[in-house]
């Protein structure tokens, strides 16, 4: 199926992005996945004090999320990142590409917070995504 987002990496008189997209618009129906962080499917935290590993357990939870109601990466539009130190930032963007098409980057956001919901949690992301309304 041919996308029906459309990327403006750099709008006129905006300094280009680039590790992201500055402006995705889309047709279908919008989806919204609450912020996932590196606990597995029995709640376990995976990857305690490894930015890495957390953030490919971040990718893979929010890939099931996504494929819950008939999405995938290729349907996010936004990303929103929000790390307790921007150090980890090469981490998530290195599990982001392993998902995502480099060339169509969703818009994105990154935010250092002060902590997360457990001490341990070195990052939580979200995604906004827009799928055909066809899909489930």
């Amino acid at each position: 199926m041919e996308s029906r987002l459309t990327h403006v990496p750099a709008p006129e008189g905006v300094f280009p992005a680039t590790a992201y997209t500055h402006v995705v618009a889309g047709t279908g129906r919008f989806v919204a996945v609450s912020g996932q962080i590196a606990l597995d499917d029995k709640g376990e935290l995976v990857g305690e004090g490894d930015p890495a590993a957390q953030a490919r357990q971040v990718f893979g939870n929010l890939r099931r999320c996504l494929a819950a109601v008939g999405a995938g990466f290729e349907d996010v539009v936004k990303l929103t990142y929000f790390l307790t130190d921007m150090a980890y930032l090469p981490a998530v963007r290195e599990a982001r590409d392993l998902h995502l098409d480099p060339d169509r980057l969703p818009a994105s956001s990154a935010v250092q917070v002060a902590s997360l919901v457990d001490p341990r949690l070195l990052m939580e992301i979200e995604a906004f995504a827009i799928v055909p309304d066809c899909a489930r």
